[in-house]
């Protein structure tokens, strides 16, 4: 099953980084938290990825057009140019690098993909959240409800799109909530193929009118997870990303070195 990350917004709030990268490359412990959500994924054996790009796309292409050999050892002659790499790389990933547009929103840039996914279940996420939600759990849950959407529910701060319940079916969809805390969108989504009938074109903001609507029609399940979420938002989540991994303490950290 592929995983499509969104990987192309301007990340405004976090400009002090993302005025040379985007987003999804901002380290933590010297590693893109792209990197960090990757390695979630794949040690649930998940590991082919799309990553919709926009914004400094050419710095995400040079991260992964470079990974093999940066991972290896090498041996250059300086005579021919010639170069060999050992083969030291032990993480076994696909990675589909699609440029989704500069200014595309959300749902557009999954829009952009329908002809790479139009006939298969898919998983998709944001490029600037980490979490140890269970995966392959996540995937099973999907599996057993037959709806088109299934979304992560979070419970984190209430400065994010709410949810209401029948049970784990979503019944309201809302984006951003003014007051009060409850159940937010954590990403970590689950799709049917029939979720691009829910998407118009670039303009299309995923949190909205798509998930809107599937929670109107009954397709939209979620799946409650009460662990460690925390996106890359502001500065100050990225300090606090940064103290738990230098700490130890990072509970995303759920595969192996």
């Amino acid at each position: 099953m592929k995983t499509v990350i969104l990987c192309g917004g301007l990340g405004t709030r976090l400009s002090e980084e993302t005025h040379l990268k985007p987003k999804p490359m901002v380290e933590i412990g010297e590693k893109p938290i792209l990197w960090h959500i990757m390695n979630i994924y794949s040690a649930h054996g998940f590991n082919e990825f799309i990553l919709a790009l926009g914004y400094k796309g050419e710095a995400v292409k040079k991260y992964f057009l470079n990974y093999y050999n940066f991972q290896s050892d090498l041996t250059i002659s300086l005579k021919t140019g010639k170069i060999t790499a050992s083969k030291n790389c032990y993480r076994d990933w696909i990675v589909h690098l699609i440029d989704t547009g500069l200014n595309s929103m959300t749902g557009g840039r999954l829009y952009r993909l329908r002809d790479k996914l139009k006939n298969e279940t898919f998983m998709l996420t944001y490029g600037d959240g980490v979490s140890n939600v269970d995966i392959k759990k996540l995937v099973q849950f999907h599996k057993s409800h037959g709806k088109i959407a299934t979304v992560t529910a979070v419970k984190p701060s209430a400065r994010f799109g709410g949810m209401k319940f029948n049970g784990d079916r979503v019944i309201e969809f809302t984006e951003k909530p003014q007051t009060g805390e409850g159940w937010i969108n954590g990403g970590f989504f689950v799709f049917e193929k029939a979720i691009f009938d829910y998407l118009k074109g670039d303009e299309t903001v995923l949190e909205k009118e798509p998930m809107e609507n599937l929670a109107k029609d009954g397709q939209l399940m979620a799946y409650k997870h009460e662990g460690f979420w925390q996106c890359m938002d502001t500065l100050r989540d990225k300090q606090l990303l940064e103290s738990l991994w230098e700490n130890e303490k990072a509970p995303w950290k759920i595969w192996k070195d």
